[in-house]
């Protein structure tokens, strides 16, 4: 049975390489892609959606989504890492037969959920304002998705704490306020911050080989990762990237590639600290406690790096092989 998602992003370099796989892997139906801000501005990523959508022929819907953040003020696209308009020194052209559905993100997600309630796990790569958007109007939808899946934050495990300040991973600082209600709802939350998805990295040798085997596909993930990886190299010193959205839709096939450590989770969202996420995981009962009523979620600690290739690899490789076919 392939696992329905709604993919939630801001795309994006590394969300147009996530966006393909989910698209790509049998065991995952894209019912819907929404967007938001983040890498780019709405208007630059909800473009990219769509271009993807009608380029490699998907089924699945488009809803374009929150322009800013809940509460604090706009950080603005992440040009240095992803380039003017989303895609680096690509730029999409604009859809000739392809629409956004008419409603926004946080509506189409709550109507969607409600119509195949228990089925649709949701999955973010970029800030969480739909999501919190979406609670906000419907709070009933905690009972009626599947899993939340989201590649944000940053816990100090394996020595990973930020990277657009020293303790607050990007897709978290953009947005804190949601990012807190978020992960502090009473639905099924694994995050996968920075302490796994920089475990694990797209070598330019890795990227090359897919634009030789991946046809069409292999070629777009290489054209498009040019400018992300002029950055890794400049800014990084690292020959490629890590592997930062694709990991939630590899963790949505494979969850077993990850491991996971259980407890409440909190986000800081004023300070020095703002984006900050930290997890209670001992047990215990402090006098002072802003963690003891918030619900057990799940945090990546650990990833199986070759298992994760090797899948990612397949998939696009197999979806270009079925495209020919």
């Amino acid at each position: 049975m392939s696992k329905k998602i709604i993919l939630d992003t801001d795309p994006g370099i590394d969300d147009a390489m996530a966006i393909l796989f989910a698209e790509a892997h049998p065991d995952i139906d894209l019912v819907g892609i929404t967007t938001v801000y983040g890498n780019a501005t709405i208007e630059n990523g909800t473009r990219n959606a769509l271009y993807l959508k009608e380029r490699f022929g998907f089924r699945c819907d488009v809803a374009k989504g929150a322009q800013k953040a809940l509460v604090r003020p706009p950080v603005g696209p992440t040009v240095v890492v992803h380039g003017e308009t989303g895609f680096g020194d690509l730029n999409a052209s604009e859809p000739q037969h392809t629409k956004a559905d008419p409603r926004p993100a946080y509506q189409y997600i709550i109507d969607t959920v409600k119509a195949s309630p228990g089925e649709i796990t949701l999955v973010a790569v970029g800030p969480l304002t739909n999501f919190a958007l979406a609670l906000d109007a419907a709070p009933e939808i905690t009972t009626l998705v599947k899993e939340v899946v989201i590649m944000g934050g940053a816990f100090g495990m394996n020595d990973h704490r930020g990277n657009v300040t020293p303790f607050a991973e990007a897709n978290i600082h953009d947005d804190p306020h949601a990012a807190d209600k978020v992960m502090t709802a009473d639905w099924p939350v694994v995050v996968l911050g920075l302490d796994v998805t920089e475990e694990s990295f797209f070598s330019a040798e890795y990227l090359d080989a897919l634009r030789d085997e991946g046809g069409e596909v292999g070629q777009f993930i290489w054209d498009v990762s040019r400018y992300y990886l002029r950055f890794y190299a400049n800014k990084l010193g690292l020959n490629g990237c890590h592997v930062h959205d694709p990991s939630a839709i590899a963790y949505v096939i494979q969850p077993e590639l990850f491991t996971l450590r259980k407890g409440p989770i909190r986000v800081m969202t004023e300070g020095p600290g703002e984006g900050m996420t930290l997890q209670k995981f001992d047990g215990r009962r402090y006098q002072t406690d802003d963690w003891k009523d918030m619900p057990n979620q799940n945090v990546g600690i650990g990833v199986n790096e070759p298992a994760l290739l090797n899948l990612y690899r397949e998939a696009i490789i197999g979806y270009e092989n079925n495209r020919l076919g």
